[in-house]
């Protein structure tokens, strides 16, 4: 939440709720779009209620006289222009311009930055526009019309975010990498401090202020009371046919979770002991399941603040005072940089390699790792191909990031490309010696990139690519210039992720539209051409679906093929994919495991190596059967393909008839607009459940198996293993013939839903659009011919609209 809202709540007597308004990220433009029901969940209770929206009204009533007495839309862009033209760039090294040495010049401004920045204010000045239009839509006559023009204002709004999940073993260099590609030395700790690898942490900018600001959520008191009895249980179950072994994995990662947390006292005391409340004193916030945030001045201070929260201390145990850390009960970490052009529409994710035997931080892992639209895999340069633990991961995660989820690009990230402490050579020497490393680290990294099958099913070629980087150098240039560490490259890669013009040229062209449709709707004449535009519109609907419903079709029964194959490969093969549940020889070590899996619904999460997910070792031959049909169907870029290709094709041809029907072409000029925007908000639902319908398998044959792995689960003492095992396969024994053929049905009744809202979305949408636009005059809503004017020059500057539309 920014100054102006605080300061009016206070002013208004209402400041009890500023917190309130701050998790919602109420800023000053947001406010003005305040609708009655979003205030009415804001502030529930009737008295406050009612003082905020009589002075919001007065408020409003003053900003649309100062805009009706001030406004000249033409000035302020120009000012903009020169002020940017004449400052230095901003701190952000990725964004100088470099001169042969790899040098920036200051005084110099690149013509693509000031490009950038014209547009950063294009969209300012516009959105400035657009909330006084939406001011003065406020009235008592709240027509039909003037509520859809409201909500198409509203809808303009899009913050769309690039998520970048950032992967690799403990000591990789990740936080060096990413603190290097940001520009923000010391913004992720590095180096002494013990790293904990459980905590996700978001880096993202701060939009609100210029402080940095990490927001820590943790985990519920009900699930950390849950985990320390998960976690008493493991350390007490001991068969007789088993020894406890010292470099037990599970152990130690218990042991560290509680002594971060309660120092040596919690070998002594019993679960219910631990969750008193003396231990939670530093962030009562745990207890209220509330968000603890942190706000400094310099990132090095807010580093010096968070860490408690994301890493081990070193120094554990010096001295009597326990130093606790709080990782173990934290969920996510958000870290909010100020003034950082790389971050405006990315968030950098340092994920772990394995989801998380906490069920929220597990299904929060999956929803940022699903949601991803690029990985880097990180690993030192020194084994970097040959490094077991990074392959791993990029296995673990392939079906969530690949078919299950959007990722397009993997980048494998070699780091630390400037060790080279064994030679003794000149400076010559060093840096051929580093080029020469970086070309084979390359070439072998791919070679095993294409061996790996079950991962270049879910990707093409050239979603691969390696980088050399060494983040040390780009800092120091002691052998290499920055371009020669790869950096640069990974922030060019970040920039244009940001994708500034395509955000600015959506608004703009979405303001376009929609006051042509406010200025159209004021001329009450051309009559005859409305009504023969908006028949030959209604037949072109009609027209369209028919393919679009016929590609869909030709999909649908595709995939019942697909996976009709694969339930009977399912029925038959079932005994393979039990093979991870048997043990290792003699069985040592595996009765633990085997209780984490039935424990925590089928599936192990060992801290490092491969995880065992036993619901979808049991779905693999059901997706496997379909994983090429799907990535064509769904290929992750949303360009071709039975769905979204036939979005893309899907054409009412209005600019086509603009060049006919000159009467009614502020309308036309609307509905363009408004297609291109439901083509868009439908390529984005098919992404959104195309995860769905994929995971869908593994998730109804996880459903199935629940009620066995709680009875597995029960088994105590000797030969409880074997029981635990003879549970389980007896369970898939008895409802193969179901369990995969039920799968199989869900399946395909989401992929048909996806099919039916489609093609009534197309459908009932523009029609709407189309009545609307086309058989409603309204002339008490305002006349916006100067700001149409303004909106228009800049459309068109922006590329969108040509000399002859003009």
């Amino acid at each position: 939440m920014d100054d102006f809202v605080c300061d009016k709540l206070n002013q208004w007597g209402l400041s009890e709720w500023i917190e309130r308004f701050t998790e919602e990220g109420i800023d000053k433009e947001s406010l003005y779009c305040l609708e009655d029901r979003d205030i009415d969940l804001l502030i529930p209770r009737l008295g406050p209620r009612a003082i905020f929206k009589k002075n919001l009204n007065i408020l409003k009533q003053k900003e649309q006289n100062t805009n009706a007495g001030n406004e000249d839309f033409s000035v302020p862009l120009q000012h903009h222009e020169e002020v940017i033209e004449a400052g230095p760039s901003t701190r952000n090294n990725g964004n100088r311009r470099r001169d042969s040495h790899g040098e920036t010049n200051e005084g110099q401004l690149p013509a693509k930055r000031r490009c950038e920045a014209s547009e950063v204010m294009i969209l300012s000045e516009v959105k400035t526009l657009m909330r006084s239009v939406y001011i003065s839509l406020h009235n008592p006559d709240n027509t039909k019309l003037n509520a859809f023009l409201k909500n198409r204002i509203m809808d303009l709004e899009t913050d769309k975010r690039e998520l970048v999940g950032v992967f690799g073993r403990t000591g990789a260099g990740k936080s060096s990498l990413i603190n290097a590609v940001i520009g923000e030395k010391k913004l992720l700790p590095t180096g002494s401090i013990s790293a904990c690898t459980s905590v996700m942490i978001k880096v993202e900018a701060n939009r609100h202020n210029h402080k940095y600001e990490a927001d820590i959520e943790f985990i519920t008191a009900e699930e950390w009371k849950d985990e320390l009895w998960s976690m008493n249980q493991l350390r007490k179950d001991n068969p007789d046919s088993e020894t406890e072994s010292d470099d037990d994995d599970d152990l130690h990662d218990i042991d560290a979770k509680l002594s971060a947390l309660y120092g040596d006292e919690w070998k002594e005391k019993t679960p219910e002991n631990l969750m008193d409340n003396k231990y939670f004193r530093e962030i009562p916030e745990f207890l209220k399941s509330g968000k603890k945030t942190l706000t400094c001045d310099s990132a090095q201070e807010l580093t010096a603040k968070f860490v408690k929260y994301t890493r081990n201390d070193t120094k554990q145990g010096e001295g009597k005072e326990v130093r606790r850390r709080y990782w173990p009960l934290v969920k996510c970490v958000t870290v909010r940089v100020p003034n950082n052009d790389l971050l405006q529409h990315v968030t950098l994710v340092d994920l772990p390699g394995n989801g998380d035997r906490n069920k929220s931080r597990d299904e929060m892992w999956k929803g940022i790792v699903g949601n991803c639209s690029t990985v880097w895999i990180v690993a030192g340069i020194d084994r970097a191909a040959a490094e077991k633990e990074s392959w791993e991961i990029l296995k673990n995660v392939s079906s969530l990031i690949g078919n299950g989820g959007e990722c397009q690009h993997i980048h494998f990230i070699c780091t630390k490309s400037d060790d080279t402490e064994d030679l003794d050579d000149s400076a010559g020497a060093i840096r051929t010696h580093i080029f020469k490393r970086n070309m084979e680290a390359k070439e072998a990294v791919l070679q095993e990139f294409n061996r790996l099958h079950t991962i270049k099913k879910h990707f093409g070629d050239n979603s691969f690519k390696v980088f050399t980087v060494s983040s040390k150098e780009f800092l120091k240039g002691q052998h290499l210039n920055k371009e020669e560490t790869e950096i640069p490259k990974l922030q060019d890669f970040l920039k244009n992720l940001n994708d500034c013009h395509s955000e600015t040229l959506n608004y703009v062209s979405g303001a376009h539209g929609i006051l042509s449709l406010i200025q159209g709707a004021r001329c009450g004449d051309a009559d005859g051409q409305k009504t023969d535009v908006c028949e030959q519109l209604q037949n072109k609907i009609k027209r369209q679906l028919g393919p679009v419903k016929e590609e869909m079709i030709k999909a649908y029964r595709a995939f019942e093929t697909c996976l009709c194959e694969g339930v009977e490969t399912s029925k038959s093969s079932y005994e393979k994919s039990l093979k991870c549940i048997n043990p290792r020889r003699n069985g040592r070590g595996f009765y633990r495991t085997l209780k984490c899996v039935v424990n925590n619904g089928g599936i192990y999460q060992p801290k490092k190596g491969k995880q065992i997910n036993l619901n979808m070792e049991l779905a693999s031959f059901l997706t496997d059967s379909i994983d090429e049909e799907f990535r064509r169907t769904f290929p992750n870029d949303g360009k071709d393909g039975p769905f979204f290709g036939v979005i893309n094709n899907f054409s009412l041809d209005t600019e086509g008839l603009i060049q006919k029907y000159d009467g009614v072409k502020l309308q036309l000029i609307f509905l363009k607009t408004e297609e291109e925007k439901i083509k868009t908000k439908l390529k984005r639902e098919i992404r959104d459940r195309k995860k769905k319908i994929y995971n869908s398998l593994t998730e109804t044959i996880a459903n199935n198996m629940q009620d066995c792995y709680k009875r597995a689960a029960e088994f105590r003492g000797t030969g409880s293993m074997q029981n635990m095992k003879s549970t389980i396969e007896k369970r898939v024994f008895e409802s193969k013939n179901i369990m995969f053929d039920q799968a199989k049905q869900v399946m395909l009744k989401k992929l048909e839903d996806l099919v039916g809202y489609i093609l009534e979305t197309l459908e009932k949408t523009m029609k709407e659009s189309i009545e609307l636009s086309l058989k409603t005059n309204d002339n008490s809503i305002p006349d916006v011919s100067d700001k149409l004017m303004v909106v228009e020059k800049h459309y068109k500057q922006l590329g969108g609209i040509s000399e002859e539309e003009m």
